[in-house]
């Protein structure tokens, strides 16, 4: 390996001035490191803070590492890890608490006699080799992917090591482009069995488990093309990695639409591997019920289709459980015809949330299948509860729209309201963009997930009560029947085709949550893997009925017998 050279500058002896050509120098010679030293004990120092003035030298550079001596000057050790963290973010992860191992660092006369060598083959200094993470074969990393992995030290690992709500610190990002890339990727996990793999498109999962703390994240956010394939049945080809904002938009050119959940911003891969609840679900069917073919890279490498005619017994397990078998590459869905629809965003205040739940029941119960209105509420303030109304009805025309949303707008007090016409692909652009930093979730999202299958006044009673504990503060109900119940139970593995309303919850606190959530156990029949968060074993029973999990079982078996596809909802004999 080459030896990587840095130098020393002290903020004593250098004014600023001469810190900044320094620096600069350092970089425009190819040196690896800069270490600032304080010097605090000599009395004609120059008064400067070395964390504030690493973070100005890091605005002026663009590449070379920065060291700082000492931690942060703080009251707490907290205060000094989000310090460390804010520079972080503010200099592109380039500034570190420390010289790394294997840097000879110089005094700064050396700077222009040090001779500089070639790098290691991925480019990274020591500086960036320092934050790797034990147990992982960086340097075994397959050829094809050097170009397109991310490590702790990388300035984008910040951007992607977190999901939409979910924390997280994988010790290695890999950013497959083409199915050849993901088996690389696949065959370098399988020299990592023991650690954690996860598998993200959009990184907009609830469940967070598209991230995780010091293990391998295979990302393909990269393939996310969208092809027409076939103008004349509707045919789309599309990438795991595109998101349903993307979709939406080209597909509106045709004057097309899938049904995609509600948010744009939520990646393919996910959503049609689970089940894919949305706007248009009633109208037109899950998400997965538009699904007419999947190509996936299994976990020996092997790339292969599936669809109605070839390889139907893992067709019929990648809808609903996908996760456990394979990497998705791209997908073939039959869009359907869309044109302008109704867009309902409502705000009611109620002082009885169980009455309005009963009425939104009863309402949506008899609303006809182009209608979908889910419902948004959050804990009590001063006796009353804000609800949100969120719906499409697919019809252009505006007498049919206010005629199926009135009996919505009367299960509370109507305080705000905005209905348009709009295109589906309006809808989803709502979401906002995901940029080049990502991501930020913090933390372990907890969340719980029911089906329900009809909304009785008990739960009703039970609900509002769960919503007074406190231990709630996002509490959601998604319309379903319709088309969702076109399809029958045995044709995918997403099994719950009859219930009501699909009932999310979400809290701050896992024993609280859990102990108020599990006292409505009793209403429900299964859940939705998409907002589930509880790790304890009984979930994947809740999820797959007895015979649907012992039918994924045998196909794990003959797909994935080594279980490298375990950290999203397992569905192994041990699981």
């Amino acid at each position: 390996m080459a030896v990587e050279w840095g130098i020393a500058l002290s903020l004593a002896r250098h004014g600023r001035d001469e810190l900044l050509a320094l620096a600069e120098r350092a970089e425009a010679r190819g040196l690896d490191l800069i270490v600032l030293q304080d010097d605090d004990d000599d009395d004609d120092g120059q008064g400067l803070d070395p964390w504030t003035t690493a973070a100005w030298l890091a605005g002026r550079t663009r590449q070379i590492p920065i060291a700082i001596e000492h931690d942060p000057a703080a009251i707490s050790e907290a205060m000094a890890a989000k310090a460390v963290e804010s520079l972080g973010f503010l200099a592109g992860g380039r500034v570190l608490t420390s010289a790394p191992a294997g840097v000879q660092v110089r005094p700064a006369s050396d700077i222009d006699r040090i001779q500089v060598t070639e790098r290691d083959r991925t480019g990274r200094t020591a500086a960036v080799r320092a934050k790797r993470r034990a147990g992982i074969a960086y340097d075994d990393v397959p050829a094809s992917l050097a170009d397109a992995t991310i490590e702790p030290g990388d300035p984008g690992f910040r951007g992607r090591r977190s999901t939409y709500m979910r924390g997280g610190s994988p010790g290695l990002i890999l950013q497959p482009r083409t199915p050849d890339e993901v088996a690389d990727a696949l065959r370098f996990a399988r020299r990592h069995p023991d650690l954690p793999l996860g598998l993200r498109s959009g990184g907009h999962g609830v469940s967070g488990r598209s991230t995780n703390d010091g293990g391998l994240v295979i990302d393909v956010s990269r393939m996310n093309d969208i092809e027409v394939l076939d103008e004349a049945t509707r045919l789309v080809r599309i990438g795991p990695g595109a998101t349903w904002k993307q979709v939406a938009a080209e597909l509106d050119k045709y004057d097309w639409a899938i049904g995609s959940g509600d948010y744009g911003g939520v990646g393919v891969g996910g959503l049609a591997t689970a089940g894919g609840i949305g706007f248009l679900s009633r109208e037109h069917g899950l998400t997965i019920d538009s699904l007419v073919a999947v190509e996936l890279v299994l976990a020996d490498g092997t790339q292969i289709r599936a669809d109605e005619t070839l390889n139907q017994d893992l067709f019929w397990g990648v809808r609903g459980a996908g996760a456990n078998f394979g990497v998705a590459t791209a997908f073939e869905f039959q869009a359907s015809e869309v044109h302008e629809v109704g867009w309902a965003q409502l705000t009611l205040v109620s002082p009885d949330l169980e009455q309005s739940l009963r009425q939104y029941g009863q309402v949506a119960r008899e609303a006809p299948r182009d209608t979908t209105v889910f419902l948004i509420a959050g804990p009590p303030r001063q006796g009353q509860t804000v609800i949100q109304l969120y719906g499409v009805v697919d019809s252009p025309d505006p007498d049919v729209v206010v005629e199926r949303l009135t009996p919505f707008a009367g299960t509370g007090l109507l305080a705000q309201q905005q209905v348009v016409l709009t295109r589906y692909a309006g809808i989803m652009a709502g979401a906002a963009d995901v940029g080049p930093d990502g991501h930020h979730g913090r933390g372990e999202p907890m969340a719980r997930s029911g089906f329900l299958p009809v909304l009785t006044d008990e739960f009703a009673r039970d609900a509002a009560a769960l919503l007074r504990t406190g231990k709630v503060f996002f509490f959601a109900l998604r319309h379903m029947g319709g088309a969702i119940a076109d399809t029958t139970r045995e044709a995918t593995a997403f099994s719950h085709r009859t219930p009501e309303f699909q009932v999310t919850a979400i809290g701050a606190d896992r024993d609280g949550l859990d102990q108020a959530w599990d006292r409505l156990a009793g209403h429900f029949d299964g859940l939705y893997l998409s907002f589930e968060t509880d790790p304890r074993p009984a979930r994947l029973h809740d999820a797959f009925p007895p015979d649907v999990l012992a039918r994924l079982r045998s196909l794990k078996q003959r797909y994935d017998p080594t279980h490298l596809f375990r950290d999203n909802f397992w569905v192994g004999e041990n699981s």
